[in-house]
């Protein structure tokens, strides 16, 4: 086969030939910014922040996402993403290590993963000790995580639903959890439970990250019930309040979490026994902790 197949799309296009996949990125990768974040989770960001490169494309299409503006597009975006190759992803790699950065994290890695494949053992010939962070929606094949052992150090998926119906009705993608929970275990084989250093730091795991939605607790409860099945009671969970509605927005989704809702998530987690769960404020759902997209490279 030699169109694109890497995610659950498997839409077959020929990237190297010109064409487009379903998730907007062509033969070439481009990025919209890659500096320092420092809003992950604590094992990600620490004191020095995390070296975050944030993609453009996507392959899945959730009506909420903060980064619609380079996720719908995976190219230039009006020419303020970078185009890169392995080499130049390579030294931006090893510049967020100069700077200080806790590792590199890989943010919508999906449709670029054959230049993380090129570029990590390339950036570690040249001296990057520092972990890698695989920043992604969980819409993956397992068998496209597998080729990934060894060169990411740090999983950090999401996993927003388990019900197709609401998958579908807020992402497009019904068959959202079938792929999603394969990628996960896969990943979990390879990293297993978070190992952080002595600055409290990631060095190796798998941190799982949910956003509680208005109106759909019942499901955060769903997917919390699935981590329980499906992985160590020690497993880190990142269950996050930042649900912040973007302009034209409909109903439901229109209005933020209330407290009531996120403290009901929170609670069922805690009744589960679950050890690792990173709890968020509910002033997280702020656009300031959405970066701007604008070619700024650090």
């Amino acid at each position: 086969m030699t169109g694109c197949y890497e995610c659950p799309l498997m839409c077959g296009a020929e990237r190297e030939n010109g064409e487009y996949g379903v998730c907007g990125v062509g033969r070439r990768s481009f990025a919209a910014r890659a500096a320092r974040h420092f809003y992950e989770e604590p094992p990600i960001s620490g004191t020095r922040g995390s070296g975050a490169i944030f993609f453009t494309g996507c392959n899945m299409r959730c009506v909420f996402c903060q980064n619609f503006d380079i996720s719908r597009d995976g190219g230039d975006v009006g020419g303020l993403a970078r185009e890169l190759d392995a080499s130049a992803l390579a030294d931006i790699m090893l510049r967020m290590q100069e700077l200080g950065a806790h590792n590199v994290n890989f943010v919508t890695p999906t449709p670029h993963i054959k230049l993380i494949e090129a570029a990590v053992p390339l950036a570690r010939d040249r001296g990057l000790v520092i972990p890698t962070v695989y920043n992604t929606n969980g819409y993956e094949r397992s068998e496209t995580i597998r080729r990934l052992e060894g060169l990411i150090d740090v999983y950090l998926p999401d996993l927003k639903y388990v019900s197709g119906g609401i998958a579908e009705r807020y992402s497009g993608r019904a068959d959202y959890f079938d792929f999603a929970r394969e990628a996960l275990l896969e990943m979990q084989r390879q990293v297993g439970v978070l190992k952080l250093d002595g600055e409290g730091t990631a060095q190796k795991g798998m941190i799982i990250r949910h956003l509680v939605l208005p109106c759909a607790v019942d499901e955060t409860r769903r997917v919390l019930d699935q981590i329980k099945s499906d992985f160590p009671i020690e497993t880190y969970i990142s269950l996050m309040s930042q649900y912040t509605p973007i302009p034209g927005m409909k109903k439901p989704l229109d209005r933020r979490l209330t407290k009531a809702e996120y403290d009901r998530a929170v609670d069922h987690a805690l009744s589960l026994g679950f050890e690792n769960v990173f709890i968020q404020k509910l002033s997280s759902a702020e656009s300031a902790y959405t970066p701007e997209f604008n070619g700024y490279f650090e």
